[in-house]
């Protein structure tokens, strides 16, 4: 997706909404990147591999190949522009949150990783460890 195209999705958005919404664009089919910089090689008027060449090195700790849009349980619904859908999201209790962040800020200060990153997975149960140390503690 271009920048214009992006940017009048979010115009768009922005018209249609009625206050309160959260949009989520349909962003076309995802790209490599290992394609894109064989690409960006190209048009910079130089050859691959033979003036640079690309290593890969695989994910890092913590690194993951897709990102969620949304939560488990929750979807869209579509509106009159096939790109832009509105999330129907979970309703939560503000002060459940509230005391979720200070118990998490309150573990922090105790400097335990492994307890801080698992009061993480239990307020964000979607959120998985990929390629780290953390793994274990994914349910």
């Amino acid at each position: 997706m271009t920048i214009p195209e992006a940017c009048q999705l979010v115009l768009e958005a922005g018209a249609m909404g009625k206050g309160g919404e959260i949009f989520v664009f349909d962003m076309g089919d995802s790209i490599k990147i290992y394609d894109l910089a064989v690409n960006m090689i190209r048009l910079s008027g130089l050859r691959f591999p033979q003036d640079i060449d690309i290593e890969i090195s695989g994910l890092r700790p913590g690194e993951k190949i897709e990102e969620e849009l949304l939560a488990n349980g929750e979807n869209t619904t579509a509106t009159y522009h096939d790109k832009i859908m509105i999330a129907n999201i979970k309703e939560m209790d503000a002060s459940t949150i509230q005391q979720m962040i200070y118990d998490l800020c309150s573990l922090n200060k105790e400097i335990n990783e492994e307890q801080t990153v698992a009061k993480m997975k239990e307020i964000v149960p979607e959120f998985i460890s990929n390629n780290s140390r953390y793994e274990a503690l994914d349910t």
